[in-house]
């Protein structure tokens, strides 16, 4: 869904087109957006709130505060919380206000808090939308930067026939994609993510592992997906998983069964990225039965399982982008550098166990990301959200650097 992880606030005020809101909030959520919305007094008379309450699965918000409770209604809070805000539809009495610095509702109150990009749909007859007041009023948004969208042609309240009507819920959806997805270099990329750790079976019930959490690489499959992108995350078995339903996961368990789902996703994907904690070795032979625990002694023979970005990285296409990742107990940049080129990576994320804050089950990282051409980037601790956009910046500076040859 385009708009996962996005949180859109919608303002209705009165109109007779009041009633599309409940069809525009309805599209938002099935992109899947966070909706939140404010109506003004008079957009009561046409829609109820229950109805918008129920569609959006947030309270309405309509007055300052709750006259039962005497609850504050925090504007400042609404406008910084919305990526995007859309007024729709947009009445000529609250486009006035709005051309002023009215504040003297909810909503407007709320529109000069917001700091994301405000959309506006007008909706009012003919006469109306054609008077120089409203057309000056109109051109005062989008000198704010406001985006404004033309009011449609067609059948009007008054029985005229004319420019005036509010632009579809799906027309100013598509607007609103094309405001709140960013234009970056990874939009509608593929970019297919191993993240986690493997589970190697000795028997049926126990198996050789190891710390991995798979948080660094869902990370970065939410930053990436919330880019543009087209993420499916290979993920081993882990507690975790993606809060965003656009990214398609796919449940793998051992080394061998991300190897042959990462196989299936390397050939439609413009870019991989191998954060996955993948298990070096696997029992040779697993037993298929509970192994007892009547011997002193017991040797379990290991194998070696496949090197999914080094099988990869050869069958890397030239248009493609590579990130590896490494993890040392050492300071580890030589070993990092001979797996960069021994992959075929673009560049590598290299981590240390050294410092406390970094590693295996940790909120936060510490990464030295090192390039091809021997530049590196040191990292000081920090979330491993932040790593995730640091890491995303340097893929698309390279797809930039790559696309403009």
């Amino acid at each position: 869904m385009p708009l996962s992880g996005k949180n859109v606030l919608v303002g209705v005020t009165g109109g007779i087109a009041a009633y599309k809101a409940a069809v525009l909030i309805r599209l938002l959520i099935k992109s899947g957006a966070e909706v939140k919305v404010i109506m003004t007094t008079s957009a009561l008379d046409f829609i109820g709130p229950l109805t918008l309450s129920t569609l959006s699965k947030n309270p309405v918000y309509i007055d300052f505060f709750n006259r039962s409770t005497g609850e504050w209604t925090n504007h400042v809070e609404l406008g910084n919380w919305a990526d995007l805000m859309i007024i729709a539809p947009l009445s000529a009495n609250t486009l006035a206000k709005m051309a002023s610095g009215q504040s003297d509702n909810l909503l407007c109150c709320t529109y000069l808090s917001c700091t994301c990009p405000v959309l506006v749909a007008p909706a009012m007859d003919l006469d109306m939308y054609r008077h120089a007041a409203v057309i000056k009023n109109l051109d005062t948004l989008r000198s704010f930067g406001n985006k404004v969208m033309e009011a449609s042609t067609g059948d009007l309240a008054s029985g005229l026939v004319g420019q005036g009507r509010m632009p579809e819920p799906e027309e100013i959806l598509e607007e609103a994609k094309q405001i709140i997805i960013p234009n970056t270099p990874l939009k509608n990329k593929k970019i297919m993510i191993t993240a986690g750790p493997t589970q190697e079976a000795i028997d049926p019930v126990r198996y050789i592992s190891n710390h991995s959490s798979g948080k660094m690489g869902i990370s970065i499959a939410h930053e990436a997906a919330k880019r543009g992108a087209q993420v499916t995350l290979i993920l081993g078995p882990t507690a975790l998983k993606p809060e965003l339903s656009s990214i398609r996961t796919v449940h793998v368990s051992s080394a061998q069964d991300m190897f042959e789902a990462a196989k299936t996703h390397h050939k439609q994907a413009d870019v991989a990225i191998f954060s996955a904690a993948v298990a070096d070795y696997r029992p040779e032979k697993p037993a298929t039965e509970k192994i007892k625990k009547d011997q002193q002694v017991y040797a379990v023979s290991l194998v070696k399982n496949p090197d999914i970005a080094q099988y990869l990285g050869k069958q890397k296409r030239t248009e493609q982008f590579h990130i590896g990742f490494a993890l040392e107990t050492d300071e580890g940049s030589e070993s990092a550098k001979n797996k960069l080129l021994n992959k075929n990576l673009d560049f590598i994320v290299l981590n240390t166990l050294l410092d406390p804050e970094a590693g295996f089950q940790k909120d936060t990282n510490k990464a030295t990301l090192i390039f091809r051409n021997d530049e590196a980037i040191k990292t000081p601790v920090m979330t491993k959200e932040k790593l995730a956009k640091i890491i995303l910046n340097q893929l698309e500076t390279l797809i930039g650097t790559t696309e403009n040859k």
